[in-house]
């Protein structure tokens, strides 16, 4: 075999145990799991809002970052549930550069997987106690789900995860909601089909043990955008991509429909400033259409402490080494402006 061994990780049970979650803010994730699921399922005519950094990779100013965040959950809690980005996973497209804290938790040494999965879990654990808001991670590896399924009250599955099978499998196994983003090739039936499968039960082969599950009715769709075969980004967040994923909705046996649109990657062609006037125009398709605003249940946003990206190297506190953010001025107005336009 071509690899090589370094060290044999600690089981999932023994992180949780010396890293554990306080028993009140068990309760906060249990509280705002109840928020959440209630959105999706339509009992709750409250917007929900993903937003935080593109990886989540300096504890301190991600904290900060979701204290003010909290501040405005307080002033908005009427009409929004704000989840923060912490996301300790970042998948490359070519394989290079900082794969984020769970990978890589200094991003200027070299990768350490128990160092990066205790991180990971600090991380989530300070930001719930700290500021009462429960988190959103992607899973880039499914067999790191157990080290933080106590911590994380959403999941997102990539574009160019979603139509891998173990990672459909093991959504199938969660209580909490997933979105399942379209293919960069933006097939809308790429990713029907993987709401589809994480929807119903499922028998399979998970971390050394042969497991069943029940399937995960929480499951739905995030639309990131596409990119054509000639590399231009195309938007599918327009009011006539949203008219067509109903009709495909309808066509498949799924419970609870709902779309969460990402205003970044290729929706915006990663000119983050674009993220406002997307969501803009996401919040007026709703009130334009009943149909839209029953599926449409939240977007996904990109934001830091300060706007654009820096090098790994460079130091600017609160500013992000992989993707450009909105800033948390344009951020915290933006927010705002969506909880207004939420009637």
């Amino acid at each position: 075999m071509s690899f090589t061994f370094l060290k044999q990780l600690p089981k999932p049970e023994e992180i949780k145990q010396e890293y554990a979650l306080s028993l009140q803010a068990a309760q906060i994730k249990k509280d705002r799991d109840q928020l959440i699921r209630d959105i999706i399922t339509g009992n709750s005519d409250k917007f929900l809002v993903i937003i935080g950094p593109c990886s989540a990779d300096n504890e301190d100013s991600v904290c900060d970052y979701i204290s003010r965040l909290a501040k405005v959950q307080e002033k908005t809690a009427d009409r929004l549930v704000i989840v923060p980005r912490i996301y300790t996973n970042k998948p490359r497209t070519t394989g290079e550069g900082y794969k984020g804290i769970a990978h890589q938790p200094d991003p200027e040494k070299r990768p350490d997987m128990l160092a990066g999965l205790i991180a990971m879990r600090k991380m989530h654990i300070r930001a719930i106690e700290e500021s009462g808001l429960s988190p959103a991670d992607e899973m880039l590896y499914p067999e790191n789900w157990p080290y933080v399924e106590d911590l994380l009250s959403y999941v997102a599955i990539g574009a160019r995860s979603v139509e891998d099978q173990h990672h459909r499998l093991t959504v199938s196994g969660f209580d909490v909601p997933a979105g399942m983003k379209n293919p960069t090739s933006g097939d809308f039936s790429v990713m029907l089909n993987s709401v589809y499968a994480a929807q119903h039960h499922h028998h399979f082969v998970f971390r050394g043990y042969e497991v069943s599950t029940t399937g995960n009715p929480l499951t739905h769709v995030i639309l990131r955008g596409a990119v054509n075969k000639r590399g231009v980004s195309l938007p599918n967040y327009h009011y006539e991509d949203l008219e067509r994923l109903i009709q495909m909705y309808e066509k498949m046996d799924l419970l609870h429909p709902a779309a969460i649109i990402d205003a970044n990657h290729a929706n915006s062609n990663k000119q983050y400033e674009q993220q406002i006037r997307i969501v803009k125009e996401v919040m007026h398709n709703r009130r334009l259409s009943e149909e839209i605003r029953r599926l449409v249940k939240g977007v996904m946003i990109e934001s830091y402490l300060e706007p654009g990206c820096q090098k790994v190297g460079e130091h600017i506190y609160g500013k992000s080494i992989t993707d450009p953010c909105l800033g948390w001025k344009e951020s915290e107005e933006l927010l705002y402006q969506i909880a207004e336009m939420n009637v």
